[in-house]
């Protein structure tokens, strides 16, 4: 059997992309990685006024209606431009937290003992009490580390800068949505790199001819293209099941998709792909930073054994 996206499903992956072609294009991702920590709150207007946030609010709550599926492709499509802040927490928040939905409102979630974007956040889901700041790899990802106990039900803290509270869970027990909304900005990122790999293979040339027409750059590119699209395969199959074991295969191969092909992508670009002015680097920091939340390599590995044993 086929699956195939629909024509609203085509327009609405093709509209996310504009909108970030248009919105955080190179130019603002080098901009953000030159003021580390600082959220754009106008780009975060925009993704409220675009319905990022409240895809899968119903239409009588001031949502779009939507589905997971659709949830699913528009965080691909953030993965792919290296969109930085909370996102999965802001949309997970869009029907409790009020601001959530359209913007106004930033929303960081502690994930085990770490949360992302703390000092930006209006509002903070678990306890952030004795927060300390953390080196993060990934200079668009700001990290602290808390004192929260894993597996312990803490109440909602205010974050430094003020703000509400809410009642949370400080449990490393991660959210499958949550899960698979990651695995989603994963593929993107797998995307990126792709796209980067195969653009710098057949525009950079040595011994006079592309370097694209060397069969072990052939070989990397063939390998890009095979795992991302095993993992779009999978994470999209999970969006329409919501199996917790589908979307656990689904976040393995997305981290798998996203890791290994961002350094595939820096072997096809050689030595110039280290260096800053590069974004390969970028890519990759960012999915390894993403690959630590929950609902990655252990978590997931674990879900599924327990499932094959039952």
């Amino acid at each position: 059997m086929r699956f195939q996206l629909t024509e609203d499903q085509r327009a609405l992956k093709a509209g996310a992309r504009e909108l970030l072609d248009r919105r955080f294009g190179r130019e603002a991702l080098r901009a953000a990685v030159d003021a580390p920590g600082r959220l754009d709150r106008e780009l975060w207007r925009a993704l409220g006024d675009a319905g990022f946030f409240a895809l899968r609010l119903p239409e009588a709550a001031g949502g779009v209606g939507l589905g997971l599926p659709e949830a699913v492709l528009a965080f691909e499509e953030a993965g792919r431009a290296l969109l930085p802040g909370p996102l999965v927490a802001t949309h997970l928040a869009a029907g409790s937290v009020p601001g959530a939905a359209t913007g106004e409102t930033v929303v960081a979630a502690v994930d085990g003992e770490l949360v992302e974007w703390l000092e930006a956040a209006d509002v903070v889901l678990g306890e952030v009490a004795g927060a300390v700041p953390l080196r993060s790899v990934d200079p668009l990802t700001p990290l602290h580390r808390t004192a929260t106990a894993v597996g312990r039900r803490t109440a909602g803290r205010r974050p430094p800068g003020g703000g509400e509270t809410y009642a949370a869970a400080g449990s490393r027990v991660p959210d499958p949505v949550a899960t698979l909304l990651t695995a989603a900005e994963q593929l993107g990122t797998a995307v990126g790199v792709q796209e980067l790999a195969v653009q710098h293979a057949g525009t950079r040339e040595q011994f006079g001819q592309p370097i694209g027409a060397f069969q072990a750059v052939q070989h990397l590119c063939a390998d890009l293209l095979v795992r991302t699209e095993t993992a779009r395969v999978a994470v999209y199959a999970a969006a329409v099941t919501a199996d917790p074991a589908d979307i656990a295969a689904a976040r393995l191969l997305a981290d798998e998709a996203a890791v290994r092909g961002a350094r595939d992508c820096l072997q096809v670009h050689g030595g110039m792909g280290f260096t800053w002015e590069a974004d390969v680097h970028l890519h990759l920091k960012r999915a390894w930073v993403r690959a630590r939340r929950g609902g990655g390599s252990t978590e997931s590995e674990e879900l599924l054994a327990a499932r094959l044993v039952a």
